[in-house]
């Protein structure tokens, strides 16, 4: 994912409701929102180096991974980071502890910010600055750098999910914004200011990169429902919309 929104409230009916895109090259491969076979993972798949961006299982396990862009710190031999959601959805670990023993291995990545809840515990990592974080309830957004940075897009998804609706094709249209922001908001980070502008949008569409998917995630006490609304560089391709009671 490169930009996701989240509403956290530990105390309540659904503690987790989550908005984001996922922005990729169009010709990267990947599987639709899926229950993986031979296991009990809810995710779609990259199809070039096996991982996810974002999946949840029936226990009510999280997790959801940006990049962070850096492109003085991005090397193109390291491992996937696509993994990393897989090996937490798939195993046991707490949220606390799978980040402690991550903490150990995060240079084997190019930087990325990950997200996971364990059913009880929400907690975000930055591996550029190895940092574990809790988060108080209310809303909280990430993008490619740091989370609450204000970006533009970061701050403006905020303040929509903040304004109240929560149906799906009002979330869908906070997430489908295209509108690019003015040159002087812009972040610096460290790409030609003509790529600055077109990543500025939540909604991002070029020839060749851009928001392949949309995805809207409710993590209740009692259910858990997840919508992927899909697409390709001419317009919406799919959606997917699966729910199951929590486990």
């Amino acid at each position: 994912m490169c930009l996701i929104a989240f509403h956290w409230r530990p105390d309540s009916s659904v503690p987790l409701l989550l908005a984001g895109n996922r922005d990729e090259y169009y010709d990267r491969p990947s599987a639709p929102l899926a229950r993986w076979e031979g296991s009990h993972i809810l995710a779609g798949r990259d199809l070039r180096a096996g991982g996810t961006w974002l999946g949840v299982t029936p226990e009510g396990r999280f997790a959801v991974i940006t990049n962070h862009r850096d492109p003085s710190r991005t090397r193109p031999d390291l491992a996937s980071r696509g993994q990393l959601p897989v090996r937490f959805l798939a195993g046991s670990l707490s949220a606390a502890a799978f980040l402690e023993a991550l903490r150990t291995e995060a240079d084997r990545y190019n930087p990325f910010n990950l997200l996971l809840f364990d059913g009880r515990d929400l907690l975000g990592y930055e591996s550029r600055e190895d940092r574990i974080l809790g988060f108080s309830p209310g809303i909280h957004a990430v993008s490619n750098a740091a989370f609450d940075l204000p970006w533009p897009k970061v701050e403006a998804l905020k303040i929509g999910l903040a304004a109240g609706p929560e149906d799906d094709e009002s979330l869908l249209a906070l997430l489908g914004d295209g509108q690019p922001f003015e040159d002087d908001r812009l972040p610096h980070t460290g790409v030609p200011l003509e790529w600055e502008r077109v990543l500025s949008s939540a909604f991002i569409r070029t020839p060749t990169y851009g928001t392949r998917a949309s995805t809207i995630v409710r993590l209740g006490s009692e259910a858990i429902s997840v919508l992927e609304q899909r697409f390709t560089a001419e317009g919406p391709e799919g959606r997917t919309e699966v729910g199951f009671p929590r486990g």
